[in-house]
């Protein structure tokens, strides 16, 4: 969320940035409810005042014994007027409200602008393989193999939901702990397991809610939402809360299942495992200064590269255009990795810096050592990273023209020291 007086001082600020990320917002409406509101609450203020006011002057005329009828009845007119006033304040400040959890963050400087065909890649790492034969793709080997259930999975539940099963299952669980590992054990993040069903307070605090409502599956029966990823419940760890200044940077990474219906994205990328309602990912959580946050978010970015890299995975950087961006990010990475078998690039990972949106909207500061003040501290998070996509690049890079796959020399320990995924 923006500051209001930041909205209402940098308007132009603002459209520019609406514009270039192509959102219809609608700028001035919102300017002239947030105008209104705050002159009807100078009118409650000013009459509050003066009923305060009447009411010393009837005590007084009560004390010198004398009739206060006419202040009494003068009273009553003004209770009348702000007993309205409030009822008018109150639907304007719900419209507000309302309307400020819709405005989107400012994108940074550094992106370039337009859509996704503006994104520009930043840097490249590793060497694509080369096959003497035609590599497959993920689902034939996976059929091959007998590891990747399809059939069962929409049986179980619908389409876009898999099941894992035997070496299929352990590679996923392989993954999970290697990169907690890699990320608690190397890297200082602090591991934490959180719920995997959070309230509406928690959806709104990060951005999800109300903008990406429908991408959500919300339980019927009350305001709980299964999560669509594990920033969600671990940003919101210290919500409402003040942290010191000496405390930060606070890293977590944290492995949930996660739930999403992917409502706008019918008929695209949807076939093996590449777009599924439900899907696993190690996720990093970052609670900076402000001061260090585009630091901080470089430093998280490798910390998501370097998983690729012990798996020997060769990946290319994207800077995401104003565009592309999400509703709550200032900047964002995405990380790539080639599917030789389906010739596609395939983003494992979104790096992210939020600044201080999702603290606004959270509430979550820290206490400034010099000035002795709370301020808003920036928020950073990104996939460290998801599996479904991981597991795509590893079966299709790592295949041998049998239909076997070879293991990635770092998952082996995590895999009883097998070498050879084979039917």
């Amino acid at each position: 969320m923006l500051d209001a007086k930041f909205i209402r001082n940098n308007p132009d600020l603002i459209k520019d940035s609406l514009k270039k990320r192509n959102d219809s917002f609608d700028l001035d409406s919102f300017l002239t409810t947030e105008d209104n509101r705050r002159k009807l609450l100078v009118r409650i203020e000013e009459l509050t005042a003066k009923q305060n006011k009447i009411a010393k002057e009837i005590q007084l005329i009560v004390k010198e014994k004398q009739s206060p009828q006419d202040k009494i009845a003068e009273s009553k007119v003004i209770k009348q007027n702000l007993e309205e006033l409030n009822q008018e304040f109150g639907i304007l400040d719900s419209e507000y409200n309302r309307l400020l959890l819709w405005i989107p963050n400012l994108v940074d400087s550094s992106l370039p602008v337009g859509d996704q065909k503006s994104n520009k890649i930043v840097r490249h790492w590793g060497d694509l393989p080369s096959f003497d034969f035609k590599p497959k793709d993920h689902l034939s080997l996976s059929e091959h193999l007998d590891i990747v259930d399809f059939k069962r999975g929409a049986k179980l539940t619908g389409s876009n939901f898999v099941l894992f099963k035997g070496q299929g299952a352990r590679l996923e669980r392989a993954l999970i702990n290697f990169m907690l590992d890699l990320h608690s054990l190397e890297h200082g993040y602090t591991e934490v397991s959180p719920p995997f069903v959070v309230n509406s307070q928690s959806m709104t605090a990060t951005g999800q809610l109300p903008k990406l409502k429908n991408d959500m599956y919300q339980l019927n029966d009350e305001e709980f939402f299964l999560i669509p990823t594990a920033e969600v419940p671990v940003t919101n760890l210290h919500r409402k809360e003040v942290v010191g200044e000496d405390e930060l940077p606070m890293k977590y990474v944290a492995y949930t299942p996660c739930f999403r219906r992917e409502a706008g994205s019918y008929g695209k990328d949807t076939k093996g495992l590449m777009r599924l309602h439900q899907f696993d990912k190690v996720e990093l959580v970052k609670f900076v200064h402000p001061e260090r946050s585009y630091d901080e978010l470089e430093m998280l970015l490798q910390d998501a590269c370097s998983v690729l890299e012990r798996l020997n995975i060769p990946y290319r950087v994207v800077l995401l255009a104003t565009g592309d961006i999400s509703f709550a990010a200032a900047k964002c990475y995405d990380i790539e990795i080639y599917a030789p078998g389906i010739d596609t690039w395939l983003e494992v990972s979104s790096c992210s810096n939020f600044e201080d949106f999702q603290a606004r909207r959270g509430n979550i500061k820290y206490r400034d050592k010099k000035s002795d003040k709370q301020q808003y501290l920036h928020t950073i998070n990104g996939s460290g990273v998801a599996l479904p996509r991981l597991v795509t690049v590893i079966l299709e890079q790592y295949q041998r023209s049998d239909g076997s796959i070879v293991i990635p020399e770092a998952l082996r320990p995590y895999m009883a020291g097998r070498e050879i995924i084979e039917k």
